[in-house]
């Protein structure tokens, strides 16, 4: 129940901050598919910690911070690969394991791995990810293991002791 509560609430914060329209018949008409679509996802049973997981949100204030950080600092390698004279470009394909446990964990690490320039996530494996980097401070970064680690610990936060979370 908390899951679907707290999904009526996403989404009427997000309709009600992306529409500005505050009409009375655009508030009643917003409000109508809110509930509509709460409805139909309570009768699926879809609202849960996978689908919705709102248990992450208190770690994401201090991940995304630092995964904008990253994505700066890598830019910036990029940009020095490409403009420099010689090019130190070594691309590679790695493969790197993950410590996360949940498929909304390793899809959070694949996909922030992909948002950082010069990595792109080109296969899950499970736990693992084949990864290709376009340079050596790229691949160095991805071996290093912090963003496994961070990625890990948003996955952890106020996860559920009985794993439902209801």
């Amino acid at each position: 129940m908390f899951h679907t509560v707290s999904l009526a609430v996403t989404l009427a914060v997000t309709w009600l901050l992306l529409s500005g329209y505050y009409t009375p018949l655009i508030l009643g008409l917003g409000a109508g598919s809110i509930i509509l679509v709460v409805l139909v996802v309570h009768r699926m049973d879809a609202a849960d910690h996978e689908t919705h997981p709102i248990h992450m949100v208190g770690k994401a204030f201090t991940y995304f911070p630092w995964l904008m950080l990253e994505i700066v600092k890598a830019n910036f390698d990029v940009a020095r690969a490409i403009l420099q004279r010689d090019m130190p470009i070594e691309t590679k394909v790695l493969r790197v394991d993950g410590s996360q446990r949940t498929d909304v964990g390793i899809v959070a690490y694949a996909n922030s791995i992909t948002l950082t320039p010069g990595t792109v996530t080109i296969l899950d494996n499970g736990h693992s990810l084949d990864v290709h980097s376009l340079t050596p401070v790229a691949a160095e970064g991805l071996l290093s293991g912090e963003m496994d680690k961070r990625v890990t610990e948003l996955e952890a936060a106020g996860a559920w002791e009985d794993g439902d979370g209801e």
